[in-house]
């Protein structure tokens, strides 16, 4: 059971290895770092009455070339809030990545 205060916090340094070992393992399809979803959206998702969380699914474009983040709530059982907010067209880095760091290059 989720009770959305799980502490799921990594150091950068812990966080810079993970991207820095997709970055140099990332073959085929389209190479994007991440996606930008705004504070509103990430919101609209996580004041859903039974939200305690979110769950970021991957996924494919229509074209199967580039790869996406879908969003969505979860309540306390575990059960994704389908009929609920679900995010995409998350801006993607490339090319929307702002200054070059530890997780990005």
């Amino acid at each position: 059971m989720f009770t959305g205060n799980e502490n799921q916090q990594i150091s950068l340094t812990a966080a810079s290895a993970l991207t820095a070992n997709y970055r140099s393992n990332q073959i085929g399809i389209g190479f994007i770092l991440g996606q930008y979803f705004s504070k509103d959206s990430l919101n609209s998702v996580l004041n859903q009455e039974t939200c305690v969380g979110v769950r970021i699914y991957y996924g494919l474009d229509a074209d199967n070339t580039t790869p996406k983040l879908v969003v969505v709530g979860v309540d306390a059982y575990e059960n994704d809030l389908v009929s609920g907010v679900v995010l995409d067209y998350g801006a993607l880095c490339p090319p929307h990545c702002g200054n070059s760091n530890s997780l990005n290059s």
